[in-house]
């Protein structure tokens, strides 16, 4: 299980990273008129920061789910929240300064996930059926739709809303990837949510670019973080049986809470000006 850890962080070392790149270019090209507008991700790709920052999300997504296949979610989304300590490390390399508060939640984000990592139980997904798969993907549309409606929401509550969609969308990604069919490409290509990943990983990204543009980067960031960590890990102790070390079920939570309070103690590193 060890390993599954090295891939969790490795893929939130890429992540915190890459949002350094990618708030950059994000804040460097115009956002349009209101609503969502999808011509958003092309002007941004034409940004060099944000192809390279991207570039490390394919990285991490790839490591978070090699990370997914052993360890529970709770443990892999807990991990990629921590991203947001490791983009509040690496934004001081362009500026920014740590106050004494935010090092003290950069360490508390590690303390969290040193507990998960001694209480977490390594194992693969419980079986679901081809609905489960389905309803991923049919959820993936949804949560868009809702997402399209937050773009035209009142200015003070569009940002939020886009950000906590932003994190559902993300959180779909984790799921999917988390019981995706990998035993040919028959049944990768076949299984919905290998389209649930696609849509939903896209999705993610543009809602959040919007989110970014459109409002307050830390509450949108904070949002999204609660969006991506609590859904998946609450579905994964539910159905796709998630558990932590005999006995140590209080570790876990109280691992998990403090890795994502601290990291919300970060938001406002979603972006960096």
């Amino acid at each position: 299980m060890w390993w599954g850890w090295v891939f969790a962080v490795a893929a939130a070392m890429a992540y915190g990273v890459a949002s350094v790149l990618q708030s950059v270019a994000a804040r460097a090209v115009d956002g349009g008129a209101g609503g969502i507008d999808p011509r958003l991700l092309v002007r941004v790709f034409r940004q060099w920061r944000y192809v390279l920052g991207t570039a490390l999300d394919v990285v991490g997504f790839l490591a978070q789910l090699v990370a997914l296949r052993v360890l529970p979610l709770f443990a892999v989304q807990a991990a990629l929240a921590a991203s947001l300590a490791v983009t509040a490390v690496a934004a001081i390399a362009i500026g920014a300064r740590l106050h004494a508060r935010e090092w003290a939640a950069v360490v508390l984000v590690c303390a969290g996930l040193a507990l998960l990592g001694a209480s977490a139980q390594g194992e693969g997904s419980a079986p679901v059926g081809f609905g489960f798969h389905l309803a991923l993907l049919l959820a993936t549309a949804v949560v868009g739709v809702v997402g399209a409606l937050a773009g035209r929401a009142p200015e003070r509550v569009r940002s939020p809303a886009l950000g906590l969609v932003a994190g559902l969308e993300f959180a779909l990604v984790a799921l999917a990837g988390r019981i995706i069919s990998t035993h040919s490409l028959g049944a990768l290509l076949s299984d919905p949510a290998t389209y649930a990943v696609a849509i939903a990983g896209v999705l993610g990204m543009l809602f959040y670019a919007s989110a970014l543009q459109r409002g307050s980067v830390t509450t949108a960031t904070a949002l999204m973080v609660v969006g991506e960590t609590v859904l998946p890990s609450v579905v994964g102790v539910l159905a796709l049986g998630d558990t932590t070390r005999p006995g140590f079920a209080v570790v876990a939570i109280a691992g998990f809470a403090l890795a994502v309070a601290a990291a919300l103690a970060l938001a406002r590193f979603g972006e960096v000006s």
